[in-house]
């Protein structure tokens, strides 16, 4: 982490103790100590460099970089905690791993592959559309799509004030009672895949997201995750 005053919450989240959310969690109990004193402020200046940091009463370290590819199954939720208490992505995850955050999200009924990191910079570079990184879904919706919907969908459409435009749209299979297809995104809008079927009359059965720039989703199976190695980050 450079050197140079930030506020609390960012400091512990760019040392990649947790996301920023759980950061002010810990504050607000007060479970911080800046130079000896508890701040239960997640907006108080600290220089990461210089100033003493506890939490729990031990120094905070920068945790080692790591991310990981998880295969998100269907009707698991994108969130830390869910109100409603339905089933998240983190009670997957062993207790190591649940300080992670995710890179984007995946609605509760797409299925496929989620990443989690510690790496703040590379959430960012990854979920900047000025960036288009490419992410690879396959889909499956009902009823029969034609080619001249394929076209309609790859030119964009507007939608609740949002132009949706997918780079690439390839027609696997279409029959009467559906049809599959594979679709490639370059932004994570709200359920944008959703959205753009919508509009042409085609509800999704099925939606699994395969890969997310260089990587595959491979022989993961629902509920499995690896360990993503930096060389494979070719973005």
């Amino acid at each position: 982490m450079k050197t140079g005053k930030v506020v609390l919450e960012r400091a512990l989240s760019k040392l990649g103790l947790a996301s920023r959310s759980q950061t002010r969690t810990w504050i607000s109990e007060g479970r911080l100590k800046i130079n000896g004193k508890t701040v239960k402020d997640p907006e108080y200046v600290v220089d990461s460099q210089k100033d003493s940091i506890l939490l729990d009463g031990k120094p905070v370290q920068k945790e080692p970089w790591q991310t990981i590819m998880l295969y998100k199954p269907r009707g698991v939720v994108t969130t830390r905690s869910d109100e409603r208490g339905r089933r998240t992505v983190f009670d997957l995850l062993p207790e190591e791993l649940k300080s992670l955050h995710p890179v984007g999200r995946l609605d509760m009924a797409t299925t496929g592959l989620l990443l989690l990191t510690n790496d703040t910079a590379l959430s960012s570079r990854l979920t900047d559309p000025a960036n288009a990184i490419v992410r690879t879904y396959v889909v499956s919706v009902k009823g029969k799509m034609t080619e001249g919907e394929v076209e309609q969908l790859s030119r964009g459409i507007w939608d609740e004030g949002e132009f949706l435009e997918p780079s690439k749209i390839i027609l696997r299979k279409s029959s009467n009672k559906e049809s599959h297809l594979v679709v490639e995104l370059t932004e994570g809008k709200n359920r944008e895949i959703r959205r753009l079927f919508k509009s042409v009359g085609h509800e999704i059965i099925r939606l699994k997201r395969t890969a997310f720039g260089s990587l595959e989703l491979g022989a993961l199976q629902p509920g499995e995750l690896r360990s993503v190695k930096p060389q494979e980050l070719n973005f």
